[in-house]
């Protein structure tokens, strides 16, 4: 029937061998990584429970459209699971790609560490709620359970099924409320909108709701399904919690630098880039000048930036420019000096402590004026966009159970994504790629013309990406300027890092008036107001306060955003 779908469903024991599913590989082999501590060991203790990263499965069943394969996903059981440890809970994922997740396993230390608890970590639920079913009249059905936790626990993932009776109570365990956190719907990987579905079955990932390098809630790498959720609502299941503070998963400073050489990605700006990157001394040592309000004469600023006012909050009251207009050294310092430029890095536990992240920060003393696209036409502003120092950076996420790279995020001006390690590009070994975009130096994981904007109207300011014989490695040129979950003294934090307030002055554009001069050249078909023009672009195209540096911006503690 047209206009209809319909939705069949495959289960393992009919087409599917059991087999492993097919995960990502980096292009290179792992190395040894220096040893110390727990990183890299392939467990890692919250407290009182230890678990393991499984990254095996063996498919269960899955789902198909009878019109194509698009929107199909799979259910999987984790495979090669140590002796002592105990599934949490079942994984999910969308066909057509390698396994790009994992689902934490978990021991019960608690009898073991002497625990003052009077309740084992562990338990196996009392029984479950069948959540949503399928039948199929061409292979049988599919079954989502949910456990039902003893009081003073959590479930903490939902498992799949081929049969109609509920799992076996050994299959799973939940665990102590104490060592949870609440954890949100991130992303929707499925959903049933079907004419014959009489309840919508949704499948979701799954966060911890407070993230970030001070948070302690550890995703278990399981599924969310319901037939009654909406964005917003409190979940039935909980995610795990990190209760050990040394984080001792975590990398030493010697394993730090081990993982940057291994994975420390190239990063290459566009072959018309105007406004190279520079490293901060550079800026400093050519002219840059320290601003107070209420002063018309800018301060010199030394190299280490340490005359520089230190901590508190961006007030206003103080502000970097280039050097003064009649200095002749103004315009050589708006183009940067590649030579010069490195990758500030800083290093801060994610997901509670199971994953790395290393934050690399690159400096531009200038940003240059957007390009606005109309359609096929394309129109670089004369002004607008434009601010001097240009702050911009790209994180590399890392597995503490092996080391592995799991995924990068790209930050695209005011948001960014993260980008799974199979869909990235490498230039040497396991060395990603990153495209940093033209005058804008927004940073990217492939090249070509990303529309910031209006994607649908094609309307928007375009990011053009592409390699160049402009490039820095990070590999090599970088900077380690802060781990703080390594302790006092052990890396020294540049005096400049402390500088809270703006690396540049803000700047008002006459925007309308530059839209205007656009607009006169568009066909008359193509001229819109003034207002609905504006309206397509973001605000900040019109007017431009000085950014800020890396230790004042939220994921300097917090997670990135996305």
């Amino acid at each position: 029937m047209l206009g209809r779908e319909c939705w069949c469903w495959d289960n393992l024991c009919d087409y599917y061998p059991v087999v492993e599913s097919k995960k990502f590989s980096l292009p290179s082999p792992l190395p040894k990584w220096p040893q110390g501590n727990g990183f890299g060991t392939g467990r890692i203790c919250l407290g009182e429970i230890e678990v393991v990263q499984i990254t095996k499965f063996k498919k269960i069943w899955g789902c198909g459209s009878s019109f194509g394969k698009s929107d199909c996903v799979s259910f999987y059981m984790p495979d090669g699971i140590p002796e002592g440890y105990y599934i949490l809970g079942h994984y999910c994922q969308p066909d057509g790609e390698h396994i790009t997740g994992y689902v934490l396993v978990a021991k019960d230390l608690s009898n073991v560490q002497d625990s003052a608890s009077k309740l084992p970590a562990l338990q196996k639920p009392l029984n479950y709620t069948l959540i949503w079913r399928s039948d199929s009249q061409y292979n049988g059905g599919g079954y989502i359970w949910m456990p039902n936790a003893p009081v003073g626990y959590k479930s903490i993932g939902c498992l799949a099924s081929v049969e109609p009776n509920e799992p076996d109570r050994d299959e799973v365990r939940c665990v102590r409320a104490d060592l949870t956190e609440n954890c949100e719907a991130s992303e929707m990987i499925f959903s049933s909108d079907s004419f014959f579905q009489r309840k919508q079955f949704q499948v979701w990932k799954t966060r911890p709701c407070k993230r970030g390098m001070l948070c302690a809630g550890v995703s278990a790498g399981t599924f969310f399904g319901s037939t009654s959720f909406s964005s917003g609502d409190e979940l039935d299941i909980a995610c795990l919690k990190n209760l050990d503070s040394s984080l001792h998963a975590m990398p030493n400073l010697e394993q730090i630098h081990a993982l940057i050489k291994h994975y420390g990605p190239t990063m290459y700006l566009h072959p018309d880039e105007i406004y190279l990157p520079s490293s901060v001394a550079w800026f400093f040592m050519n002219g840059a000048l320290l601003y107070k309000d209420g002063r018309n004469n800018g301060t010199v600023i030394n190299s280490k930036g340490s005359n520089l006012p230190a901590g508190g909050l961006n007030d206003g009251q103080y502000w970097l420019d280039l050097p003064n207009k009649d200095d002749a050294n103004r315009t050589s310092v708006k183009c940067g000096n590649i030579e010069s430029a490195e990758l500030y890095v800083h290093i801060k536990p994610s997901i509670g402590g199971i994953f790395t992240d290393i934050a690399m920060w690159i400096f531009c003393p200038f940003n240059g004026p957007a390009t606005v696209k109309i359609g096929l036409l394309s129109f670089t502003l004369n002004k607008v966009g434009e601010h001097v120092g240009d702050w911009e950076h790209y994180t590399l996420r890392i597995s503490n159970f092996s080391g592995e790279l799991w995924s990068v995020y790209f930050s695209e001006h005011s948001g960014g994504e993260w980008v799974d390690a199979c869909k990235l590009e490498f230039i040497e070994g396991n060395k990603p790629i990153v495209y940093a975009s033209k005058y804008g130096h927004a940073s990217f994981p492939h090249p070509g013309c990303y529309l910031q904007g209006s994607s649908k109207l094609g309307f928007g300011l375009r990011n053009d990406c592409a390699r160049s014989k402009y490039y820095v490695d990070s590999s090599s040129k970088y900077e380690i300027v802060a781990a703080e979950y390594l302790g006092e003294g052990v890396v020294a934090e540049p005096p400049w890092l402390q500088y809270m307030r703006e690396w540049g002055p803000t700047i008002i554009y006459d925007g309308r008036s530059e839209v205007e001069k656009i607009i006169k050249h568009l066909p008359f078909f193509m001229r819109f107001s003034v207002e609905s023009f504006i309206e397509l672009f973001p605000t900040e195209l019109y007017g431009e306060a000085g950014p800020t540096g890396p230790k004042e911006k939220d994921n300097w503690l917090g997670d990135e955003r996305w």
